[in-house]
Formats: structure tokens, sequence, C-alpha cells
């Protein structure tokens, strides 16, 4: 099991290069092809726990309107579980988490910066 875990979605850009800086560096990370297997309601929990930004960041505006997402949906921490277990395809991503930090690896900067480069 690698030290570092990244949520990716293969078409997205920044993703694709989140994946690259980690080979650049020679760091070994577990791929979640999130839209595949998106995580349970204890995972996002405990990334939230770990996350240096507010919750309310994990969460894409993109397609809200259309998928019934509010602002008053985000108030809580539940409420981004919530948003985020029915609807995996707003995560941010990429996502990078390790035993005690996570990250969103937007800009790519934040990438570098996690794993050590």
């Amino acid at each position: 099991m690698a030290d570092v875990t990244i949520y990716h979605n293969p078409r997205c850009t920044k993703s694709r290069q989140a994946m690259q800086v980690a080979a650049g560096l020679g760091v070994e990370v577990d791929v979640v092809p999130y839209l595949d297997t998106p995580p349970d309601a204890a995972t996002l929990r405990s990334i939230i726990a770990r996350l240096e930004d507010p919750p309310t960041d994990l969460v894409r505006r993109e397609h809200w309107s259309e998928l019934g997402v509010t602002s008053d949906d985000l108030a809580t921490v539940d409420g981004v579980v919530a948003v985020l277990v029915a609807h995996p395809q707003l995560l941010q991503r990429p996502l990078l988490v390790t035993a005690d930090r996570a990250v969103i690896g937007r800009p790519t900067e934040r990438v570098n910066a996690l794993l050590g480069g």
C-alpha cells in the first residue's frame, strides 16, 4: 500500500498533472478512480478530518442546479458528505490523501508541496 492516495479522474487535466508530478518525483500512489469507486461517507469524513481546506472546497460548483444542490446543502460537514455520496461527480479533483493530510491538488504546486517536490 502506498503512502499517498489520489482520487483521480483521468479525463481531468489537473488530475493527470498530479499523477505526472507523483511519477516524476518517484512517489508511489494508490489511485482511486472515484467516479467508478466513489468514497463512502466514512471515507469522506476521514478525508475531511485531514483536509487543509474548508470542507465545502471538496465540492465542485459545476452542475449544482441540475442536480438540485444548493449552498444550504453544504452548510455542515454532514451536508458536504451527503452531497458527495449522492453525487460523487462533484468531488473536487485531484484529491491527495496521506496518513495525516489531505489536499486538493489545485493548483499543481500543492501536489508538489505535499509530495516533497
